[in-house]
């Protein structure tokens, strides 16, 4: 961290702070080397972002969801276009596929395994996540913040100026909407299955190959995040 973010106040220490436990050090360190760091920085803010709509939503960790499995279903939803991956599926089940393995190997139960690979299949399911329970609920929440507002996501509008300067310092954007549709632009391309008409992966893809660039990145570019 750069020495503004090293004389943080308390709560912008906790704003940012991920926990502290053997399951999150082992994501961390997957989605590391997994991801470019454009799309790693996505993701732990997606984690950060999906706390906060839980905060809004008065949900408390611990007796509303699980902490562990809500960062592990936050910073693994893009796992499904990590360059590493068999590309062989749309990406959000790939991911899904790979978390829940994952979680499996070590020690998560299979209902707990479950709930991540829903968050992460359904994240870009808007309509059906939200019917899928509370992790669904936060993860498709933090996305869509992160996206700065095409998306939706009613927390967008009580995220301070000040709390957002301290998640995008500590994990700056980087062009985050455009790397983000290009890897999984050239996820879909790899393999017919990747790309279903009317899914996000293959709409992508054929927006890229007509026009240049998707809707959503020429949206992003009027939204809160400039991007």
């Amino acid at each position: 961290m750069n020495g503004r973010l090293e004389i943080m106040t308390d709560p912008a220490r906790d704003l940012i702070a991920l926990p502290r436990t053997p399951l999150a050090d082992a994501v961390v360190h997957l989605i590391r080397a997994a991801e470019s760091t454009s799309v790693f920085n996505h993701s732990i803010r997606t984690y950060l972002f999906a706390r906060l709509a839980a905060a809004r939503r008065a949900l408390a960790a611990g007796r509303d969801y699980d902490d562990d499995l809500l960062f592990a279903a936050a910073t693994m939803h893009d796992l499904g276009v990590a360059p590493d991956g068999p590309h062989i599926q749309r990406f959000e089940v790939e991911g899904a596929d790979r978390a829940a393995a994952f979680l499996r190997e070590r020690g998560i139960g299979e209902t707990e395994a479950d709930q991540v690979w829903q968050a992460i299949a359904l994240h870009t399911s808007p309509g059906i996540a939200e019917r899928r329970g509370v992790l669904c609920v936060l993860v498709r929440e933090g996305v869509a913040v992160d996206f700065g507002g095409p998306l939706g996501a009613e927390p967008l509008a009580d995220l301070t100026e000040e709390q957002a300067e301290i998640v995008h310092t500590a994990y700056p954007r980087l062009d985050m909407v455009r790397s983000l549709t290009d890897a999984i632009v050239a996820q879909a391309a790899k393999n017919p299955k990747n790309a279903p008409r009317y899914a996000i992966p293959g709409e992508f893809l054929r927006e890229r190959e007509i026009f240049g660039r998707t809707r959503l990145e020429h949206s992003c570019r009027t939204s809160r995040w400039g991007d």
